[in-house]
């Protein structure tokens, strides 16, 4: 379904302006995209090269975006549970993918966010990647699960490919892609006729790795004009070791990355990949606009955590700096949201299940962490303590401020950087005494290495990978 002006914005007029009736009960959308860094938001301090996309772009100019959305976890599995179970991973034990966590006694009592939805009677289903590693498959009425893209017959493509780090064209026709007909599902539950409402979320993969995408998305970023993320050299210097040792795993793919020439050429293919990934949501938000439910149904997008292309000389996710923590998120909510809304304010996706149950008019359970961001959805500047936490590794943790990144991990390693004038967090300022006041006050607001539950063991992957 191409998508067009018209088709757009005469619709989303109407959804505007139309307000929802008290007794009528919000259908919830919920939108996730995998490994999305924030580079379509505009920042001219993470990325000044194009990106094509203009249903995210769209949407975002429709609701409120959050410019300033932080994930509890740099990684797909605790960043996914924590904000479906409202349990944060300090909380847990589950800081990385690959834990078990059935181990974890504050999942175990934890109430995933669809099964409330379900118990209030709501049709949930769910497409795609939306859980990982924490079993949710009992709370959906319908249930399709996140399967890979075969790889191309030819792949790997990069001589030093590792794994999953590759990157080419796909084999495949677009319309036979997973993350195509996860959206194709969504589409179709939209088109049905419902007698109770609904709650539906549809996952894609991309850009996660491997970036095998149809050679259309390739033509929109011409190599000659693809444009890199700013690096620094020596910016590892100033690291702590246990800082150091998270670029281990990474460090070589990026040295042979650089060293083969072939960093524009993974560009290119990371924002492929995102273009092809926003061709999928624009589908989707044509047939919200189209169906029977545009006036009563919230939307929410969001990204499970950032991305690194090269930065701090890392590549994927799973750090605690601006690159891995930033995330996507937006919010449309009718008769509440205003179109071109945008704030600033510093927010987790946390804030996502209790943000959801007081605008559906839900009781929370009582162990959700996390603010509605409801007051913000009104007025998206409004007074707000603007702090975002998220945690990796063993109790590794960090702190984001209006002004400042604090980073604590063990034996008495931390980096703090000044946003103020430092937005690529090229300089830890730890021991510079002119920060010793604000230091105090920083390590005051993560918790206490003490507080935090222990890593859980390794275990087996269950769900979506």
């Amino acid at each position: 379904m191409k998508w067009t002006t018209v088709a757009w914005v005469l619709p989303l007029l109407a959804l505007l302006t139309c307000s929802t009736a008290a007794e009528e009960p919000m259908n919830v959308l919920l939108l996730i995209v995998d490994d999305l860094n924030t580079w379509q938001l505009g920042d001219p301090n993470r990325y000044t090269g194009k990106v094509v996309a203009p249903n995210i772009r769209r949407l975002a100019e429709s609701g409120v975006e959050f410019r300033r959305a932080y994930a509890a976890s740099p990684v797909c599995c605790p960043s996914r549970t924590a904000f479906l179970s409202g349990v944060r991973p300090w909380q847990s034990g589950l800081y990385d993918n690959g834990l078990s966590s059935a181990d974890s006694a504050a999942l175990k009592g934890a109430t995933p966010l669809p099964r409330v939805f379900k118990n209030a009677g709501y049709l949930t289903a769910s497409y795609g990647k939306v859980a990982h590693g924490w079993d949710m498959r009992k709370v959906w009425d319908e249930y399709m699960p996140h399967r890979r893209d075969p790889a191309p017959p030819r792949a790997p493509f990069l001589p030093f490919a590792r794994g999953e780090q590759d990157w080419g064209l796909t084999h495949l026709a677009e319309e036979k892609m997973n993350d195509t007909k996860y959206a194709d599902a969504a589409i179709a539950q939209l088109q049905k006729k419902h007698d109770r409402p609904f709650f539906v979320a549809c996952g894609l993969f991309h850009p996660h790795m491997p970036w095998y995408v149809p050679q259309k998305y390739f033509d929109l970023f011409p190599a000659e004009a693809v444009m890199l993320p700013p690096l620094r050299e020596i910016d590892l210097d100033d690291v702590p070791p246990r800082g150091q040792a998270i670029t281990k795993g990474k460090s070589k793919f990026v040295d042979q990355v650089i060293k083969g020439n072939v960093h524009t050429q993974g560009v290119r293919a990371y924002v492929a990949a995102t273009a092809y990934a926003d061709a999928q949501i624009g589908r989707v938000l044509d047939a919200l606009v189209q169906s029977d439910y545009r006036d009563n149904t919230v939307v929410v997008f969001m990204s499970d955590h950032g991305f690194h292309l090269g930065e701090k000389h890392h590549w994927q996710k799973s750090t605690l700096w601006e690159e891995a923590t930033h995330c996507n998120l937006v919010v449309r909510v009718p008769g509440t949201t205003q179109p071109k809304g945008v704030c600033e304010r510093f927010v987790s996706l946390q804030d996502v299940y209790p943000t959801l149950m007081e605008l559906c008019r839900l009781k929370p359970p009582a162990a959700v962490e996390g603010r509605s961001l409801a007051p913000l959805l009104k007025d998206p500047a409004a007074a707000w303590e603007s702090t975002a936490v998220t945690a990796f590794g063993d109790r590794y943790v960090t702190l984001r401020t209006e002004k400042f990144r604090y980073i604590r991990y063990r034996e008495g390693e931390e980096e703090l950087y000044d946003h103020s004038n430092d937005p690529h967090e090229w300089t830890n300022q730890i021991k510079n005494e002119d920060y010793a006041a604000d230091l105090v006050i920083l390590r005051s607001k993560v918790p206490a290495l003490k507080d935090m539950a222990p890593k859980l063991r390794s275990g087996r992957r269950i769900g979506d990978d």
